[in-house]
């Protein structure tokens, strides 16, 4: 996508190199009859910071309102999965924290509050502070995490809202046309593209 922008950029710094456009020589002059052959487009025109707006309130909302649904699975698949493993480190790390605290407070007769499988290492309560603290440290990255596929739902939300309108259709294509430039008043070849109806 970039490189036709790229292409457009560079093509509109030289129009000798593009054909010019002929104008049709028989004018038609309008009349008071004149009847319109289609209706006017009244609809209202997509606006995608609704969808932004929605997917950052909601996770999913946005892709629903682009008509993404298939996408919704799979939003609340990343934030469920990292959830999950936010809550049972947090478990983890406050059955290790506790039993670091019982198993370093010289007092032998409560260590039968340690559970397993801690109390095994009970003798050894740097083992048991080096879990502590991997755990905790597993704890943040599952909050980064959780936000960033926040962040990621809602940028999907809104390049999906921003591409909705976007013409996709056959017509969109460059054509190389050898032939005569009236516009540079020489013969060569010409970049033409067709933007539009």
């Amino acid at each position: 996508m970039w490189k036709l922008y790229v292409m457009i950029l560079c093509l509109a710094g030289f129009p000798g190199i593009m054909m010019a456009q002929v104008k049709d020589s028989i004018a038609i002059e309008p009349s008071a009859k004149t009847i319109p052959l289609a209706k006017p487009d009244t609809a209202k025109p997509y606006n995608p910071k609704r969808a932004i707006i929605r997917s950052a309130i909601l996770p999913g909302w946005g892709q629903v309102t682009n008509k993404k649904i298939w996408k919704v699975p799979i939003v609340y698949g990343l934030l469920g999965t990292t959830s999950a493993l936010f809550f049972r480190n947090k478990k983890q790390y406050i059955e290790s924290r506790d039993a670091y605290r019982l198993a370093t407070d010289g007092d032998p007769s409560n260590d039968y509050l340690i559970k397993q499988p801690y109390y095994t290492v009970k003798d050894q309560p740097d083992r048991i502070r080096n879990f502590r603290n991997s755990v905790r440290q597993n704890m943040d990255y599952c909050v980064l995490y959780f936000l960033i596929s926040w962040g990621v739902n809602v940028a999907d939300a809104a390049v999906d809202a921003h591409l909705k309108t976007f013409d996709v259709s056959d017509d969109l294509s460059l054509h190389i046309i050898p032939g005569y430039s009236s516009l540079a008043n020489t013969t060569g070849v010409s970049l033409v593209m067709k933007i539009g109806k």
